[in-house]
């Protein structure tokens, strides 16, 4: 809901924080019950429960209510309060956790599994893929180039802004792009998914604000959630664990459709790699 509420119409944002406030009271009501209650429609109200993934108010419904039973029982998470200076570490190791499995959940259950499946299918049937992104998105970028190169695809990520448009230039169709920014508006990574977009090149926006520029120039658009921003945990951080999970569906995707050509080159990869993670024999050492 934080991460899609953006998007929604202001009635339908009503209805999403009646939802996000209390489950247990809106799972009691009736789809009447709910629009009157938010001074909504009943079209609104199934309007929102769609947006959030659901078929229909009857399936958000039982949603609702499992939540407001496990809250009832006292399985639901305990720890939801921001990370203070005077947090015990113990603490902090809890509410870390609790924030991350949220967002995980959070991403999860957002992510457009058919854009998800569009970019499998143009990443794997690529030329070359390039990854755009900034600070730690560009270290998520990394990553998903890593993981591309070791299945024997050409990847890149530059790191210089000027080379990224540099690198979007020289695309064409069967390309693909892949921009990474939480916030949707970085310039950085806007001005080379543009270039590639205007080049004929298959563009991919893994964002946490898909109502932000960045959605312009994608052709498939990967939404992340991010837990709570705080003090002692910027967006940067409270970002990175939902893109590297969309960067990890993506990958396995892409793994299971070149599937014949990967496994020899995952493989190759570990035997070029294996003495180097075994400890040096004594007489190596002398």
């Amino acid at each position: 809901m934080r991460t899609l509420a953006p998007t929604m119409t202001r009635s339908m944002q009503r209805v999403a924080e009646t939802l996000a406030s209390d489950p247990a009271g809106a799972a009691a009501l009736t789809v009447t019950g709910l629009a009157e209650r938010t001074g909504t429609s009943e079209a609104t109200v199934v309007r929102t429960a769609r947006a959030l993934g659901y078929p229909g108010y009857r399936d958000l419904r039982l949603a609702l209510a499992a939540l407001a039973a496990a809250q009832a029982a006292g399985r639901a998470p305990a720890v939801t309060a921001d990370i203070t200076v005077d947090d015990p570490l113990p603490t902090v190791v809890a509410k870390l956790a609790q924030d991350e499995a949220q967002c995980l959940a959070d991403t999860a259950a957002a992510l457009d599994t058919a854009a998800l499946e569009a970019a499998v299918a143009a990443v794997a049937a690529a030329r070359r893929t390039d990854v755009y992104g900034v600070g730690a998105s560009h270290l998520v970028g990394q990553d998903l180039v890593q993981k591309l190169l070791r299945i024997g695809l050409i990847a890149h990520a530059p790191a210089d802004p000027h080379l990224a448009v540099t690198n979007a230039v020289q695309l064409r169709a069967g390309d693909v792009a892949v921009a990474i920014t939480h916030s949707g508006r970085t310039t950085d990574v806007i001005e080379p998914l543009r270039t590639a977009f205007e080049r004929g090149a298959t563009t991919v926006a893994i964002t946490g604000r898909p109502d932000r520029e960045i959605t312009q120039y994608a052709d498939h658009v990967l939404t992340t959630s991010s837990a709570r921003e705080s003090e002692l945990r910027p967006a940067a951080m409270s970002s990175r664990t939902s893109q590297l999970l969309v960067v990890d569906c993506l990958f396995i995707g892409v793994a299971q459709r070149t599937y014949e050509t990967a496994a020899p080159a995952l493989s190759a990869s570990y035997e070029a790699l294996a003495h180097r993670h075994d400890p040096p024999d004594r007489r190596d050492r002398r």
